[in-house]
């Protein structure tokens, strides 16, 4: 990273000395750990954060409202983003341990839990971290091919004046996705991405405006606010379906406010002084501001432009036929965003495994060594574990996809699985220790209380998405060719 080829021996040693000599670590080209400069800011932390939250699961909002209600359907959406703000501030102030200005930095998430929790929860948190993170890159592709398909379909339906069913399969689109992830997971790390993390944010702005803007013109078309109080009647589903739904909801939501399982990564990418956490707090504010008041009046207006019938995906539903290049624009949209989300997404475990394989073999051309591909440019350097482990990746998060298609359902099990203990749990631990708050104080309990909630919110959010997937299971053949 300094020189030609450097081995992960060498740069931890490096990094050691450095942090032992602050004096030498902290000039005009490293940090004091001995790193290179990070020159991260407000505004590139804060299109990290909007990146990973704002784009494909903002689409499902108006069903979710449908299911919920024009009550119980907001008041959920705004607890959820007041309670990610809060425990995401809280888990801002872990990335420095001790003083927030010049403690001991924690790169990863897993650094941070294992600093104030210890080896037996980092294990913990690292399994449902990863495994997040790889469910998420499989949901993003699924979005992504729905999103390509649709722009076909709906030139389909203009051409044949609607009369033409235009059933097309998702599996080229899967295919394409990846073709096009194979070449951008090659960017070597979170510092080196700000660029397509912005290029991204601007487009889920993009496709987010349009799909408030259809639902807006949709109901101004009809002169009619649709949905109900209690959402989805009983009658056009059954009761059980109604509770099942309910709680497919939750998680469809959970999954749309998601964002704590990147935030020390992003975190790790900005510059100091000052500090760190002072920074992602301001930009936490501002993208949970953002992306809630986005939520809020695409759901609503989505479900008052279709009520109960309003789609799992406002765009690719089909709710709007026209106008059809509108819609192209939007779906283009969120095909670029989902290339810069799966990135922001999986940043955080390509980094993980190649620290873990260079640790375990030091001596390794093939793991340590970087090439300069053009002779005198530092441009970019080949690293050949890299290529090889991140193109292997991104062939198994397109194949499983090809299988079981389910983005609705998947996203909730996601948002389910991933939000009581990245989002809430380990934060709230972590902000216990490092304040020393009392066991059975007022505040300890009022977090072991906000904590026992969302465990219970997550359960039922993930109960609800399994059913939904055994339902599609029973209906659905593997590359068959989607309706």
């Amino acid at each position: 990273m300094i020189s030609g080829e450097i081995t992960a021996t060498q740069q931890s040693s490096l990094e050691i000395s450095m942090s032992l000599s602050p004096a030498q670590g902290d000039s005009k080209c490293f940090d004091d750990d001995g790193r290179l400069k990070r020159t991260g800011t407000f505004w590139t932390a804060s299109a990290h954060m909007i990146t990973a939250v704002l784009g494909s699961g903002v689409l499902s909002l108006a069903w979710a409202s449908a299911q919920l209600g024009w009550v119980t359907g907001p008041i959920v959406l705004l607890l959820f983003a007041l309670v990610t703000y809060y425990t995401s501030c809280l888990l801002a102030s872990c990335y420095r341990s001790g003083d927030p200005v010049t403690g001991r930095r924690n790169y990863t998430y897993m650094d941070a839990v294992e600093t104030y929790l210890g080896d037996f929860k980092v294990k913990i948190c690292g399994a449902i971290q990863y495994l997040n993170l790889f469910g998420v890159a499989i949901g993003y592709t699924i979005a992504a091919s729905i999103s390509m398909a649709a722009i076909r379909r709906s030139n389909c339906f203009h051409d044949s004046h609607v009369k033409d069913p235009c059933h097309f399969s998702n599996n080229i689109y899967m295919l394409a996705f990846g073709a096009i992830n194979l070449f951008f997971s090659q960017i070597p790390d979170f510092h080196q991405i700000s660029w397509l993390s912005i290029l991204a944010a601007v487009m889920s702005f993009t496709c987010s405006i349009i799909g408030l803007g259809l639902g807006i013109s949709k109901v101004a078309e009809t002169g009619e606010f649709k949905g109900s109080l209690t959402g989805i009647s009983i009658g056009a589903v059954t009761q059980t379906q109604k509770i099942w739904r309910s709680f497919q909801a939750l998680g469809a939501i959970a999954f749309a406010c998601s964002y704590s399982l990147v935030l020390i990564e992003i975190e790790d990418t900005i510059k100091s002084p000052p500090s760190e956490s002072k920074i992602m707090k301001k930009a936490t504010l501002l993208s949970v501001s953002v992306t809630t008041v986005l939520y809020m009046m695409i759901g609503c207006f989505g479900y008052a432009a279709f009520g109960d019938l309003a789609p799992k995906n406002l765009l690719t539903g089909f709710g709007f036929y026209n106008p059809y290049w509108f819609l192209d624009i939007a779906n283009i949209a969120i095909v670029v965003h989902l290339v810069g989300a799966y990135q922001v997404s999986c940043q955080p475990l390509f980094a993980y495994v190649e620290k873990r394989a260079a640790t375990k073999f030091p001596q390794s051309a093939f793991i340590n060594e970087e090439y300069n591909m053009i002779k005198g440019s530092k441009a970019y350097k080949l690293n050949l574990f890299r290529l090889v482990w991140r193109i292997l990746f991104v062939i198994s998060t397109t194949i499983i996809p090809m299988v079981m298609p389910f983005f609705e359902n998947i996203a909730g099990i996601l948002g389910a699985i991933g939000f009581w203990p990245l989002t809430v749990y380990f934060p709230v631990e972590m902000y216990i220790v490092q304040e020393k708050v009392p066991k059975w104080s007022s505040r300890w309990i009022s977090l072991q209380m906000l904590s026992v909630a969302c465990l219970i919110i997550s359960i039922v959010a993930a109960v609800g998405s399994f059913a939904g997937v055994v339902t599609d299971l029973k209906a659905y053949k593997p590359f068959q060719t989607n309706n």
